[in-house]
């Protein structure tokens, strides 16, 4: 990590003199986790003479600053994004409400008709978790990160080229690269954190001229994105509703009757016909009746058919969107808004599927939400778009993260320290075990809190120490009454002396006068 090579850097272990070439890949991915202002710190380190290969997916503006500031006459390559196949993608939203994401994708995919798919979400742990639910409900699905070994990418990836697989559920970055031509559809189920990143993603399908389908999931907080993504795009992204109940089972019945068909037509069926005959004979029992207990048998537990519930329609609001600009914060300089007072803002509940936690961090640490996303991000292999909102408060700060995180990363991220502080993190409401030491309050900044929505990182001042280094050593709280203390048990280690002191000379002088004979008073 960034932070290690700091370290090493520090301490002399690393010496770059030599360096010749250096090459910063996934330079966007830094930007996004956090890690830039590391980078950059490296960068300056390094000898002039050196040369540099920056690569990165998408150009955003610190980047590209990086670029210009410590790179020499750079030569800009810059792959053509193939417009033309835009075109060709049909682009449509599902506004998240009302059903679990996870459904809502097995609607969709028992509705849709497609050849090979790509589902893109934010974290590795993620794409194992889509990955397997799928596969359990009955799908061809696997999951490509960044934790898989490159020999079983290739054979992942060739499952998919050959038909045997026909979804895979990825990350932006372990997607990157892949060129499948079967692969007709695109789900976003985890909103993409940037324009270019969404038509990096849709890129995957619509490829040698074919046509393609690219649906992204989008929750209420989220809308200020699918209007980016439009006006990137210059296309209108039109709204999905989600396939009816009835439409599914109609589907399901028509592939049973198929799968029936299909068995028929191709398999060797002589002893099954005996064993059923068999069975006929020596039960009397219908042969109708047999066929309905073998295809329940072949069905198992999991009913053929759903349940009738109303699906969530999607809201009106949605339909008529267009200003992305949120009707609270008007900041335009001509704004008729009255000048009533502004009511304090209420601290808003988790999304669904994030749970609020506490880390013993906060102003008086001046630690920066870039810290806390980068060092999370870092140690827990969360990704930084999977860290939900954070508040600053004074002596500690709260943060969501994904509810079923597992319970080792949990621990894990106790010890991790931020600004020169484990975080200690514990559950909202829960009391932390070991609450961590804090310097004394700066003044000014009692019950002050600092609000940072979708957890990008600030532009201010660094950490005082990088995530993952040793803990520096910190100033400890109450210092000045811990010295009143000393100084007390200091006078009184002395006045214990002097009494000490004069007990033993006077013992000595009646010692000497009882020597010479004389009575000692």
């Amino acid at each position: 990590t960034p932070g290690r090579v700091m370290d090493h850097i520090r301490k002399g272990t690393l010496n770059l003199d030599g360096l010749k070439t250096l090459v910063l890949d996934e330079a966007d991915e830094m930007l996004r986790m956090g890690f830039i202002d590391d980078v950059e710190w490296i960068l300056e380190q390094t000898p002039k003479t050196r040369q540099i290969a920056l690569f990165s997916a998408t150009m955003p503006t610190q980047v590209r600053r990086i670029a210009t500031a410590h790179l020499t006459n750079p030569a800009e390559i810059t792959i053509k994004m193939k417009t033309a196949t835009a075109n060709l993608i049909r682009q449509r939203f599902w506004p998240v409400s009302g059903m679990h994401k996870l459904d809502a994708l097995t609607r969709i995919l028992e509705a849709e008709t497609f050849d090979g798919m790509i589902i893109f979400v934010r974290t590795r742990i993620a794409t194992v978790e889509v990955a397997e639910k799928l596969s359990a409900r009955g799908f061809a699905a696997s999951a490509l990160n960044g934790d898989i070994p490159q020999a079983q990418r290739e054979r992942t990836v060739d499952q998919l080229k050959k038909g045997k697989l026909d979804i895979l559920v990825a990350t932006d970055v372990a997607a990157r690269g892949l060129d499948v031509e079967r692969i007709s559809h695109v789900v976003n189920y985890d909103i993409p954190h940037d324009t270019e990143a969404y038509i990096h993603r849709i890129g995957r399908t619509g490829r040698a001229g074919r046509e393609g389908d690219a649906i992204l999931f989008v929750a209420p907080r989220e809308r200020r994105m699918l209007n980016a993504i439009e006006r990137a795009t210059s296309k209108k992204i039109e709204l999905m509703e989600l396939p009816s109940t009835e439409l599914i089972n109609d589907k399901r019945i028509a592939q049973f009757k198929q799968a029936i068909a299909d068995t028929l037509a191709t398999e060797d069926l002589g002893l099954f016909k005996h064993l059923v005959e068999q069975y006929q004979n020596e039960h009397n029992v219908p042969a109708i009746e047999i066929a309905s207990a073998l295809a329940k048998l072949v069905q198992g537990d999991s009913p053929l058919l759903l349940q009738h519930k109303p699906v969530p329609r999607a809201d009106k609001a949605w339909e008529s969107r267009g200003n992305d600009q949120p009707r609270t914060r008007d900041r335009g300089k001509g704004s008729e808004r009255s000048e009533r007072p502004q009511r304090p803002r209420k601290d808003a509940p988790p999304e669904k599927g994030m749970q609020r936690f506490r880390i013993e961090v906060g102003h008086i640490h001046k630690v920066m939400p870039g810290n806390i996303v980068g060092a999370i991000a870092n140690e827990a292999n969360i990704d930084a778009q999977n860290i939900g909102r954070i508040n600053i408060f004074d002596d500690h700060s709260t943060i969501d993260l994904p509810a079923d995180m597992p319970e080792d990363i949990y621990a894990g991220l106790k010890k991790v320290w931020v600004a020169g502080q484990t975080l200690n993190i514990s559950r909202e409401g829960e009391a932390p075990k070991a609450p961590s030491k804090r310097s004394p309050a700066r003044r000014g900044d009692d019950d002050r809190v600092r609000v940072f929505e979708d957890s990008k990182p600030s532009k201010g001042p660094k950490s005082s120490r990088d995530a993952g280094d040793k803990p520096v050593k910190k100033s400890k709280p109450g210092v000045k009454a811990r010295e009143r203390e000393r100084e007390k048990a200091a006078a009184k280690a002395k006045a214990k002396t002097a009494t000490s002191k004069a007990k033993k000379t006077k013992e000595a002088g009646k010692a000497k006068k009882k020597a010479n004979g004389k009575p000692s008073l």
